[in-house]
């Protein structure tokens, strides 16, 4: 669970998911798109961590505990 919620906000919190770093990737959606982007490259994180078990349950951590990492911003005001 901790490995996953940092993962999460790593994700959020970097700038990665930034909406124009997405464009570039051919990821261009309108609606929840940072959200989606976060969900995508956290489950990626994970994915590459063997101790994480296997993809369902890798699926099922980020799946989990998305919203309260997600929604957790400290040291920021805000996601970047």
């Amino acid at each position: 669970m901790h490995h996953t919620c940092s993962e999460i906000r790593a994700a959020s919190l970097s700038g990665d998911c930034n909406w124009f770093f997405e464009a570039l990737r051919g990821n261009f959606g309108l609606k929840k798109q940072h959200q989606e982007c976060v969900r995508r490259r956290a489950k990626l994180s994970i994915a590459m961590n063997p101790a994480c078990g296997d993809n369902d349950q890798q699926l099922k951590a980020v799946d989990d505990c998305f919203e309260k990492c997600f929604a957790d911003t400290a040291p920021f005001d805000r996601i970047p």
